[in-house]
Formats: C-alpha cells, sequence, structure tokens
C-alpha cells in the first residue's frame, strides 16, 4: 500500500473581489499571487470555498490557497482542503497581515495565537490548534479605525516598500519549502 503523497500548503489571507484586490488585508492573497507567477502551476481548482493551485517548488508538491469565505472564516476554507489532502500542521504556512508590525515589516513565527487577526483566529479555530508556521507582512496600525485601515487601499507612498514585502515573504515561503521553518525564520526575520 502506497503512503500519502506529502505536499505543503501556503494559504494566502484576503477577501476575494475586485472591491477587496488592492487593499492592505489583501497581502496574503498578493503573496500566493507572486509565488503562482513564479511557478508554474499545473492545476487549478475551486474547491472547499477557495483557489487552489498545485505547483511544486524544488520539487516539492506545494498547493497555493486563497479562500473565497471571507477574512473571517477562513478555516472553513483551510481544514477541509488539509483532511482531504492529510496535510500535516508543520506543512501548513498562513501569510496575513498584521497592525503590529511597522509597515512592510516581515516576521516569521512557527506558533502563536491570532493576535486579534479574525482570519488566523478562524483557521485556529476550525484546526483546533494554533501550532502552524505563519509570515506577518505589517501593514502599521491605523490613525483612525481598524476595519477602514485594513479594507483601505495603501497611500501611493506605502505602495513600492509593500511591493518589496511580498516579494520578501514569496522568497521566505520559497525558503521555508526548500530549507524548513528555522532557516527561513533565521534568514527572513
Amino acid at each position: 500500500m502506497r503512503g500519502a503523497v506529502k505536499m505543503k500548503l501556503v494559504v494566502g489571507l484576503g477577501n476575494p473581489g475586485k472591491r477587496y484586490s488592492e487593499t492592505r488585508h489583501n497581502l496574503g492573497f498578493k503573496v500566493v499571487n507572486e509565488l503562482a507567477r513564479r511557478h508554474r502551476i499545473e492545476k487549478e481548482e475551486n474547491r472547499f470555498d477557495a483557489i487552489v493551485g498545485h505547483c511544486r517548488m524544488n520539487a516539492e508538491k506545494v498547493l497555493l490557497l486563497k479562500p473565497l469565505t471571507y477574512m473571517n472564516l477562513s478555516g472553513k476554507a483551510v481544514q477541509p482542503l488539509m483532511r482531504f489532502y492529510k496535510i500535516d500542521l508543520q506543512d501548513l504556512v498562513v501569510i496575513y497581515d498584521d497592525m503590529d508590525l511597522p509597515p512592510a515589516a516581515l516576521r516569521i513565527r512557527a506558533t502563536g495565537g491570532s493576535g486579534g487577526h479574525k482570519g488566523v483566529a478562524s483557521i485556529i479555530e476550525m484546526l483546533g490548534c494554533q501550532d502552524f508556521a505563519r509570515i506577518r507582512i505589517g501593514i502599521g496600525r491605523p490613525p483612525h479605525g481598524v476595519v477602514e485601515w485594513v479594507l483601505s487601499t495603501p497611500l501611493p507612498e506605502e505602495r513600492p516598500d509593500l511591493e518589496a514585502a511580498v516579494n520578501n515573504a514569496a522568497d521566505a515561503v520559497e525558503s521555508w519549502v526548500k530549507e524548513g521553518l528555522l532557516k527561513a525564520m533565521n534568514r527572513f526575520n
């Protein structure tokens, strides 16, 4: 009997639709889009309330996932897909925006709470565990309301740094796939 094929799952958090595509809250989607641009997508499907791209990075099978559930229900897309493909927690990385980091700063963590991020809280709730890797991209603290901030478009002067952060986060995912979490943390934190 053959064993299950091991694969990595890269989840970029965001909200579907043109209205949200350029907002601060969609940086996770932007990283997944960048990875899809860099690596040939062998198959794309709409499954488990998500867009799923199948690709290879460094000969490793990788799924690129963008939940279509809207941010606050992200776990409803992640958990069934992990169960279906029998993906272990150590093979999951979640990428998202973080107000507790300065704009464009990048941090990789092996585990932790949601930090108030509702998309991450949904994943933790659905998985029943918080022991999965995450890559956080800073968007800074808002001068006014939180919802308005995360759902707003970055200012023109912020965009180059955030674009660089998206590229760095994609590099960090590639490092995680190729070299493991610890080396990615040492290189990018």
